[in-house]
Protein backbone atom coordinates (compact mmCIF):
# COMPACT_ATOMS: atom_id res chain seq x y z
CA UNK A 1 0.00 0.00 0.00
CA UNK A 2 1.86 3.29 -0.65
CA UNK A 3 -0.78 5.19 0.90
CA UNK A 4 -3.34 4.61 3.83
CA UNK A 5 -5.28 7.83 5.47
CA UNK A 6 -6.99 6.81 8.83
CA UNK A 7 -9.95 9.28 10.12
CA UNK A 8 -8.64 12.45 8.57
CA UNK A 9 -10.01 15.33 9.93
CA UNK A 10 -9.77 19.15 9.28
CA UNK A 11 -11.05 21.74 11.18
CA UNK A 12 -10.57 25.90 10.89
CA UNK A 13 -11.08 28.24 13.82
CA UNK A 14 -13.18 31.07 12.49
CA UNK A 15 -12.95 32.90 15.64
CA UNK A 16 -15.65 34.40 18.46
CA UNK A 17 -15.72 30.65 19.19
CA UNK A 18 -16.94 29.41 15.65
CA UNK A 19 -15.75 26.18 13.97
CA UNK A 20 -15.36 24.86 10.77
CA UNK A 21 -14.89 21.27 10.12
CA UNK A 22 -14.92 20.76 6.28
CA UNK A 23 -13.42 17.15 6.40
CA UNK A 24 -14.74 15.09 9.66
CA UNK A 25 -13.68 11.40 9.41
CA UNK A 26 -11.98 10.70 6.21
CA UNK A 27 -10.47 7.19 5.59
CA UNK A 28 -8.70 5.82 2.43
CA UNK A 29 -6.13 4.07 0.91
CA UNK A 30 -4.54 3.72 -2.19
CA UNK A 31 -2.32 0.62 -3.35
CA UNK A 32 1.07 0.67 -5.29
CA UNK A 33 0.18 1.82 -9.33
CA UNK A 34 -3.45 1.88 -8.51
CA UNK A 35 -5.95 3.90 -10.00
CA UNK A 36 -8.42 5.39 -6.80
CA UNK A 37 -11.19 7.91 -7.35
CA UNK A 38 -12.62 10.27 -4.68
CA UNK A 39 -15.95 11.56 -5.75
CA UNK A 40 -18.28 14.38 -4.65
CA UNK A 41 -20.12 17.62 -5.49
CA UNK A 42 -18.47 20.71 -4.99
CA UNK A 43 -17.95 21.52 -1.03
CA UNK A 44 -17.51 17.61 -0.21
CA UNK A 45 -14.17 17.99 1.03
CA UNK A 46 -12.02 16.40 -1.81
CA UNK A 47 -9.91 19.09 -2.52
CA UNK A 48 -8.98 19.83 0.92
CA UNK A 49 -8.70 16.34 1.46
CA UNK A 50 -6.09 15.91 -1.06
CA UNK A 51 -4.33 18.80 -0.19
CA UNK A 52 -4.09 17.43 4.02
CA UNK A 53 -2.85 14.59 2.92
CA UNK A 54 0.07 16.39 1.27
CA UNK A 55 0.81 19.00 3.95
CA UNK A 56 -0.62 22.02 1.77
CA UNK A 57 -3.49 23.22 4.29
CA UNK A 58 -2.14 26.17 6.24
CA UNK A 59 -3.72 27.45 9.53
CA UNK A 60 -5.61 24.48 9.94
CA UNK A 61 -6.33 22.15 12.83
CA UNK A 62 -5.61 18.51 11.33
CA UNK A 63 -5.53 15.31 13.07
CA UNK A 64 -5.97 11.26 11.40
CA UNK A 65 -2.61 9.01 10.42
CA UNK A 66 -1.38 9.25 7.01
CA UNK A 67 0.83 5.84 6.44
CA UNK A 68 3.46 5.74 3.62
CA UNK A 69 4.12 9.16 3.19
CA UNK A 70 5.08 9.14 -1.26
CA UNK A 71 6.40 11.54 -3.00
CA UNK A 72 3.05 13.25 -3.96
CA UNK A 73 2.52 15.69 -7.38
CA UNK A 74 -0.74 17.10 -8.24
CA UNK A 75 -2.28 18.56 -11.81
CA UNK A 76 -4.87 20.73 -10.30
CA UNK A 77 -8.23 22.08 -12.15
CA UNK A 78 -7.11 25.74 -13.61
CA UNK A 79 -4.04 25.40 -15.08
CA UNK A 80 -3.94 28.79 -15.54
CA UNK A 81 -4.44 30.01 -12.60
CA UNK A 82 -1.66 27.53 -11.32
CA UNK A 83 1.00 28.24 -13.53
CA UNK A 84 3.18 31.36 -13.86
CA UNK A 85 1.96 34.01 -16.35
CA UNK A 86 5.38 35.76 -16.56
CA UNK A 87 7.49 32.65 -16.37
CA UNK A 88 8.22 30.36 -19.46
CA UNK A 89 6.52 27.03 -19.33
CA UNK A 90 10.13 25.66 -19.54
CA UNK A 91 11.79 27.38 -16.36
CA UNK A 92 8.42 25.89 -14.60
CA UNK A 93 8.95 22.69 -15.91
CA UNK A 94 12.56 22.44 -14.79
CA UNK A 95 11.74 23.46 -10.84
CA UNK A 96 10.13 20.43 -10.37
CA UNK A 97 13.40 18.44 -11.29
CA UNK A 98 15.14 16.73 -8.96
CA UNK A 99 18.25 16.67 -10.27
CA UNK A 100 18.90 19.90 -12.19
CA UNK A 101 21.68 17.76 -14.66
CA UNK A 102 20.35 17.97 -17.86
CA UNK A 103 17.71 20.07 -17.22
CA UNK A 104 17.26 21.51 -20.62
CA UNK A 105 17.03 18.20 -21.83
CA UNK A 106 14.84 16.94 -19.27
CA UNK A 107 12.51 19.40 -19.45
CA UNK A 108 12.35 18.77 -23.22
CA UNK A 109 11.50 15.40 -23.00
CA UNK A 110 9.56 15.46 -20.45
CA UNK A 111 6.87 17.62 -23.14
CA UNK A 112 7.59 15.09 -25.46
CA UNK A 113 6.06 12.72 -23.22
CA UNK A 114 3.19 14.97 -22.76
CA UNK A 115 2.67 14.86 -26.33
CA UNK A 116 3.74 18.84 -26.84
CA UNK A 117 6.77 19.88 -28.95
CA UNK A 118 10.50 21.49 -27.84
CA UNK A 119 9.36 24.58 -28.80
CA UNK A 120 6.65 24.69 -25.88
CA UNK A 121 9.47 25.46 -23.11
CA UNK A 122 9.79 28.93 -24.67
CA UNK A 123 6.26 29.78 -24.28
CA UNK A 124 4.15 31.74 -21.81
CA UNK A 125 0.97 30.02 -21.03
CA UNK A 126 -0.74 32.72 -22.52
CA UNK A 127 0.10 31.44 -25.88
CA UNK A 128 -1.38 27.87 -25.07
CA UNK A 129 -4.56 26.94 -24.98
CA UNK A 130 -6.33 25.05 -22.15
CA UNK A 131 -5.63 21.66 -23.28
CA UNK A 132 -1.71 22.22 -23.78
CA UNK A 133 -1.79 24.54 -20.93
CA UNK A 134 -2.53 20.91 -18.73
CA UNK A 135 -0.52 18.86 -20.47
CA UNK A 136 2.57 21.38 -19.20
CA UNK A 137 0.49 21.37 -15.61
CA UNK A 138 1.22 17.45 -15.93
CA UNK A 139 4.84 17.25 -17.12
CA UNK A 140 5.69 19.76 -14.07
CA UNK A 141 3.86 17.09 -12.25
CA UNK A 142 6.23 14.24 -13.63
CA UNK A 143 9.40 16.23 -13.18
CA UNK A 144 9.45 15.22 -9.58
CA UNK A 145 9.11 11.47 -10.25
CA UNK A 146 6.00 11.20 -8.03
CA UNK A 147 4.95 8.21 -6.78
CA UNK A 148 1.76 9.39 -6.64
CA UNK A 149 -0.25 11.88 -8.79
CA UNK A 150 -3.23 13.70 -7.47
CA UNK A 151 -5.23 14.62 -10.62
CA UNK A 152 -8.07 17.40 -8.71
CA UNK A 153 -10.76 18.01 -11.72
CA UNK A 154 -7.96 18.16 -13.99
CA UNK A 155 -10.46 18.53 -16.89
CA UNK A 156 -12.46 22.13 -15.76
CA UNK A 157 -13.24 23.72 -18.53
CA UNK A 158 -11.80 21.71 -21.21
CA UNK A 159 -13.72 20.40 -24.34
CA UNK A 160 -14.94 17.09 -24.34
CA UNK A 161 -12.73 15.55 -26.39
CA UNK A 162 -9.61 17.35 -24.96
CA UNK A 163 -10.69 16.13 -21.59
CA UNK A 164 -10.24 12.64 -22.73
CA UNK A 165 -6.91 13.34 -24.04
CA UNK A 166 -5.61 14.47 -20.91
CA UNK A 167 -7.23 11.83 -18.72
CA UNK A 168 -5.59 9.28 -21.27
CA UNK A 169 -2.73 11.14 -21.01
CA UNK A 170 -2.79 10.95 -16.82
CA UNK A 171 -3.24 7.06 -17.05
CA UNK A 172 -0.93 6.11 -20.27
CA UNK A 173 2.27 8.33 -18.34
CA UNK A 174 1.27 6.61 -14.83
CA UNK A 175 1.44 3.03 -16.16
CA UNK A 176 4.38 3.96 -17.85
CA UNK A 177 6.20 5.11 -14.64
CA UNK A 178 4.46 2.65 -12.45
CA UNK A 179 2.91 5.84 -10.87
CA UNK A 180 -0.28 5.28 -8.24
CA UNK A 181 -3.55 8.07 -9.32
CA UNK A 182 -6.12 9.36 -7.11
CA UNK A 183 -8.53 11.23 -9.42
CA UNK A 184 -10.77 13.62 -7.56
CA UNK A 185 -13.86 14.37 -9.50
CA UNK A 186 -17.53 14.56 -9.56
CA UNK A 187 -18.27 12.58 -12.87
CA UNK A 188 -18.86 9.02 -11.97
CA UNK A 189 -18.81 8.69 -15.95
CA UNK A 190 -15.06 9.33 -15.49
CA UNK A 191 -14.84 6.86 -13.06
CA UNK A 192 -15.72 3.88 -15.08
CA UNK A 193 -13.32 4.27 -17.16
CA UNK A 194 -10.19 5.59 -15.20
CA UNK A 195 -10.15 4.25 -11.94
CA UNK A 196 -10.72 0.62 -10.07
CA UNK A 197 -11.87 1.83 -7.14
CA UNK A 198 -14.03 4.83 -5.86
CA UNK A 199 -14.81 6.35 -2.61
CA UNK A 200 -17.87 8.89 -2.93
CA UNK A 201 -17.95 11.66 -0.44
CA UNK A 202 -20.15 13.53 0.92
CA UNK A 203 -20.28 16.14 3.45
CA UNK A 204 -16.39 15.58 4.66
CA UNK A 205 -17.28 12.26 4.74
CA UNK A 206 -16.87 9.08 2.80
CA UNK A 207 -20.39 7.69 2.38
CA UNK A 208 -19.40 4.81 0.20
CA UNK A 209 -16.75 2.91 -1.12
CA UNK A 210 -15.77 -0.11 -3.24
CA UNK A 211 -13.96 -1.47 -6.29
CA UNK A 212 -15.50 0.89 -9.03
CA UNK A 213 -17.66 -2.24 -11.02
CA UNK A 214 -19.73 -3.17 -7.60
CA UNK A 215 -20.37 0.38 -7.15
CA UNK A 216 -21.52 1.54 -10.14
CA UNK A 217 -23.61 -2.08 -10.53
CA UNK A 218 -25.13 -2.11 -7.26
CA UNK A 219 -25.05 1.46 -5.21
CA UNK A 220 -25.93 1.21 -1.99
CA UNK A 221 -26.37 4.83 -0.38
CA UNK A 222 -29.00 7.13 -1.80
CA UNK A 223 -26.00 9.46 -2.73
CA UNK A 224 -24.37 7.54 -4.77
CA UNK A 225 -27.51 6.35 -6.69
CA UNK A 226 -27.99 10.17 -7.12
CA UNK A 227 -24.58 10.97 -8.12
CA UNK A 228 -25.04 8.30 -11.42
CA UNK A 229 -28.63 9.08 -12.15
CA UNK A 230 -27.11 12.83 -12.99
CA UNK A 231 -24.52 10.99 -15.31
CA UNK A 232 -26.18 11.57 -19.59
CA UNK A 233 -26.96 8.68 -20.90
CA UNK A 234 -26.51 8.50 -24.71
CA UNK A 235 -29.78 6.16 -25.15
CA UNK A 236 -31.76 8.92 -23.40
CA UNK A 237 -34.71 10.27 -25.08
CA UNK A 238 -33.73 13.21 -27.03
CA UNK A 239 -36.13 15.50 -24.46
CA UNK A 240 -35.62 13.71 -21.51
CA UNK A 241 -35.15 16.02 -18.60
CA UNK A 242 -31.27 16.09 -17.41
CA UNK A 243 -31.40 14.00 -13.29
CA UNK A 244 -30.21 15.84 -10.59
CA UNK A 245 -29.51 15.97 -6.65
CA UNK A 246 -32.45 18.40 -5.04
CA UNK A 247 -30.68 21.47 -2.95
CA UNK A 248 -27.07 21.91 -2.21
CA UNK A 249 -24.12 20.94 -0.16
CA UNK A 250 -24.49 22.54 2.92
CA UNK A 251 -22.10 24.43 4.15
CA UNK A 252 -19.18 22.97 6.66
CA UNK A 253 -20.40 25.28 9.48
CA UNK A 254 -23.78 23.86 9.78
CA UNK A 255 -23.75 20.39 8.61
CA UNK A 256 -26.74 18.53 9.73
CA UNK A 257 -27.24 15.70 12.62
CA UNK A 258 -27.50 12.33 11.94
CA UNK A 259 -26.90 11.18 7.90
CA UNK A 260 -25.95 14.50 6.31
CA UNK A 261 -27.22 13.96 3.31
CA UNK A 262 -31.26 13.68 4.48
CA UNK A 263 -32.39 16.80 3.87
CA UNK A 264 -31.59 16.52 0.38
CA UNK A 265 -32.24 12.38 0.40
CA UNK A 266 -35.62 11.34 -1.87
CA UNK A 267 -35.49 8.22 1.11
CA UNK A 268 -34.77 9.68 4.08
CA UNK A 269 -36.46 8.53 7.11
CA UNK A 270 -37.15 9.70 10.23
CA UNK A 271 -33.70 7.70 12.23
CA UNK A 272 -31.75 9.72 9.22
CA UNK A 273 -31.78 12.61 11.79
CA UNK A 274 -31.18 11.84 14.77
CA UNK A 275 -28.02 12.33 16.26
CA UNK A 276 -27.35 8.97 17.31
CA UNK A 277 -27.49 7.90 13.44
CA UNK A 278 -24.18 5.85 12.84
CA UNK A 279 -25.83 3.80 9.32
CA UNK A 280 -27.29 4.59 6.59
CA UNK A 281 -30.67 1.82 6.81
CA UNK A 282 -30.88 1.36 3.16
CA UNK A 283 -26.81 0.62 2.87
CA UNK A 284 -27.17 -1.87 5.48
Amino acid sequence: MILAVEHLRVAFNLGGGRRSVPVRDVSFEIPERGRVALVGESGCGKSLTSLAVGGLVDRAEISGVVSGRPRISYVFQNPMQSLNPVMRTGRQIAEGLVSRDRAEERVAELLESVGLPRTVAQKYPCEMSGGQQQRVMIAMALAAAPDLLIADEPTTALDVTTQRDVLDLIDRVATERGTSVLLITHNLGLVARYSDHVYVMYAGEIVESGPVATILRHPRHPYTRGLLAAVPRLDAPKDAPLADIPGTVPPPTDWPEGCAFHPRCPEARPGCSSPDFKVCPLCV
